[in-house]
């Protein structure tokens, strides 16, 4: 038992966890801060354990619906759907890590600004095209923007990958046609 929570805290640190007894409840602060996010926050009391637990289901039934979603490939309002639903939940896994205003936050941050705005734009427009339009072609166009959007944005995430993109972005273009 003793390794598995010593696992934990490692895991805690790695995902940037605060290090704090998750047992207790989160103490109030002193009343002048009451923005929707902190009362969010404050009422989202889970342990370690439970965090995880919902960190690995909420991604595996992600990774699951992306990847059926390859089984209706081409009937693309039900692959948009399933995609799109898939997206949703694996996007929503790192919010049982991290917690939901660091997640907002980090989504919000202006590095991934961009990406962040595109990535959930496309989801919407898939969505609306596919319950609303019914119309396969601009669903299919924004399934194809969503994937786009979807590696922009993972790729947001990694220091290395930023840089080599905004590299590449600026020898496009930098050159003159």
């Amino acid at each position: 038992m003793e390794k598995i929570n010593h696992a934990f805290e490692k895991m805690k640190m790695l995902v940037g966890m605060e290090m704090e007894d998750e047992q207790q409840q989160p103490a109030i602060e002193d009343g002048n801060s009451f923005s929707f996010m902190d009362d969010f926050n404050r009422h989202c009391t889970l342990t370690t354990k439970q965090r995880f637990y919902g960190f690995a289901i909420c991604l595996v039934a992600g990774l699951t619906c992306t990847l059926l979603s390859i089984l209706v490939f081409f009937h693309p309002i039900k692959f948009g759907i399933t995609f799109t639903f898939g997206n949703l939940l694996s996007l929503g896994s790192t919010t049982f890590l991290i917690g939901p205003k660091r997640q907002v936050s980090m989504m919000l941050d202006p590095v991934r600004i961009y990406a962040t705005a595109i990535y959930l734009a496309s989801m919407i427009i898939a969505l609306f095209s596919a319950f609303y339009v019914h119309n396969k072609l601009l669903t299919f166009l924004a399934i194809i923007l969503e994937f786009g959007a979807l590696i922009w944005y993972s790729l947001s995430y990694i220091p290395f990958a930023r840089s080599m993109v905004s590299k590449i972005m600026l020898a496009c273009f930098d050159t003159e046609f």
